[in-house]
């Protein structure tokens, strides 16, 4: 298999164009052409990481944190990130990154976690705007299920746990076609009234390439009518952090000792008691204090996330108990995850899962 082709793969799973502004998902150093030899999963591209990777003979590291956030100017070797840089590259090692756009989809890094605790119903916690478009098209009676088939193979009408959506109406179209055209209804110089089916459907906005494509050559008009609209809705499949319940109610102690257990981590830092039990948790993987509005707006009886500052503490205000458990430790299980889309698809496929923990906070 190919470098392109595994990403490829990823990408379906976690699309690029679903990453923050600021981050830097997507192959890092490589070349996409190369053949893998083996992948090496981790946290962050660590030294130590490709140090193993070079020992074990992985020609592709899969990390969820970018080795690079910004341009470099000059490699020379006076830090980490550009002696990473210098030896990928002599050692002809490529680095692909899964990132906010793996933080962002439903079933990624936040629904692992979620899964660790054993979470129930979940919802996107804070779902974003502005994903989701609308397209709309005219086709002839005779054509109507070969269009829409190909719309729908498309990628277009699927809506989280449902595909094929659409919605159709009959009408009457009208056209006079000029005197170079070949149509394929009607009589040149003649208007022509022909019933046609309208046909409604939803996509993610990264799709509409590949929907286009598949409406242009599908449909027999020598000139296709399709209407693209912008939608505003909140989309549930894509978005930061998640929320849910656990399967039973936990005194606030009893919760913050399973999360330590759960979530393998020596220290959770957490805000005052809110003197309740706790049943439902949101969760955001990595640095989540910016949800905190959202968690208390879905009336989450805790929050679990990482890296919030002291004075962010008394944010809670008595509405819910937040719980850090620390950045590494909260995405920790985003390496499993990883292996699994991987795996799914290829079974036999030769993953490792690094050895090193690249976890930078230390505690005596």
């Amino acid at each position: 298999m190919k470098i392109k082709e595994l990403t490829e793969h990823l990408e379906n799973f976690a699309p690029p164009v679903l990453q923050e502004s600021y981050d830097n998902a997507g192959l890092i150093i490589g070349d996409p052409e190369t053949e893998i030899k083996g992948v090496m999963i981790c946290l962050d591209s660590t030294e130590a990481v490709l140090d193993e990777a070079i020992q074990t003979g992985c020609n592709l590291i899969l990390a969820h944190h970018p080795i690079i956030f910004s341009g470099l100017k000059k490699i020379t070797g006076k830090n980490y990130i550009e002696r990473v840089v210098l030896n990928a590259i002599k050692n002809e090692i490529a680095i692909y990154a899964s990132h906010t756009n793996l933080d962002n989809v439903r079933a990624g890094v936040n629904a692992k976690i979620a899964e660790r605790l054993g979470l129930k119903d979940l919802e996107i916690l804070s779902p974003k705007t502005g994903i989701l478009r609308k397209l709309v098209t005219y086709c002839p009676l005779d054509r109507v299920e070969e269009i829409r088939n190909a719309l729908f193979n498309a990628g277009g009408g699927t809506i989280s746990d449902y595909s094929e959506c659409s919605f159709n109406i009959i009408g009457t179209g009208t056209f006079k076609a000029g005197a170079s055209s070949s149509p394929y209804l009607g009589k040149v110089g003649e208007r022509h009234r022909e019933t046609e089916e309208r046909i409604e459907l939803v996509y993610e906005f990264w799709k509409e390439p590949a929907l286009i494509k598949a409406l242009l050559n599908t449909h027999p008009y020598e000139e296709v009518a399709y209407d693209i609209y912008n939608l505003e809705n909140a989309f549930q499949s894509v978005g930061s952090g998640i929320i849910g319940t656990l399967p039973t109610e936990m005194p606030e102690r009893e919760f913050l000792l399973f999360l330590k257990s759960a979530l393998k981590t020596d220290c959770v830092r957490h805000s005052g008691e809110i003197r309740r039990n706790i049943r439902k948790v949101a969760i955001c993987g990595g640095s989540g204090s910016f949800l905190l509005n959202s968690a208390i707006k879905n009336k989450a009886d805790a929050f679990v996330s990482a890296d919030f500052k002291y004075h962010q503490f008394f944010d809670a205000d008595g509405h819910l108990l937040i719980a850090d458990v620390g950045h590494y430790e909260s995405e920790q299980f985003t390496m499993e995850l990883l292996n699994d889309i991987i795996s799914k698809k290829n079974p036999t496929f030769a993953v490792r899962l690094t050895k090193v923990i690249t976890n930078s906070v230390h505690y005596t």
